[in-house]
């Protein structure tokens, strides 16, 4: 009777285990898949604006030699178009779903909702109010909490933003960098 005790209280300890260990992964995947949707979705939003459209950034102030810091830098990438595109950034979450990986288990997020109009596939997709819950809140987490970097990396045109900013300046995705890059 005692070893049939342990033996269920040694089960319950293993599954509780194991059911953190999955909420943890969830809550990883989230994190990470809203980094990857934010980076997909303002590397959208700046390529929508005119590469030839400048932008006079600096100090107006008059230097003692009668010169001024003034210099043109591209609209797209100014620091004041950045803080604008990453205050609604986190609402375009609402047009991504839920794809979970047969062989790994491991989800990740896909958009549902064509920039174009055009239909998609969404046969691989789930679509859950609180899974794009959890994925703008997510969002609007590591916007809060990484502002200074994701300026750093779009004022700046970057290749790999997803795996540079999301796995190694944040550590959001431990995985990313076995996921393929057209994938999010």
């Amino acid at each position: 009777m005692r070893e049939a005790a342990l033996l269920l209280a040694s089960c319950t300890v293993l599954c509780l285990l194991l059911s953190l260990s999955d909420a943890a992964r969830q809550g990883q995947d989230i994190r990470c898949g809203a980094c990857r949707a934010l980076v997909d979705e303002m590397e959208w939003a700046i390529s929508q604006i005119d590469p030839k459209k400048m932008i006079q950034t600096g100090s107006f102030r008059i230097n003692p030699d009668g010169s001024q810091s003034i210099r043109e830098v591209p609209l797209a990438r100014s620091e004041g178009n950045l803080l604008e595109l990453m205050e609604i950034v986190c609402e375009r979450m609402e047009d991504y779903g839920e794809h979970t990986d047969s062989s790994t288990n491991r989800k990740s997020y896909v958009r549902i909702k064509s920039r174009s109009g055009e239909t998609m596939d969404l046969s691989e997709a789930t679509l859950d109010s609180r899974v794009t819950a959890s994925l703008k809140f997510s969002c609007e987490t590591i916007v809060e909490q990484h502002e200074d970097e994701i300026i750093e990396f779009f004022a700046h045109e970057t290749d790999n933003v997803k795996d540079k900013l999301c796995s190694k300046r944040t550590d959001l995705c431990d995985h990313a960098l076995k996921m393929p890059h057209d994938e999010l």
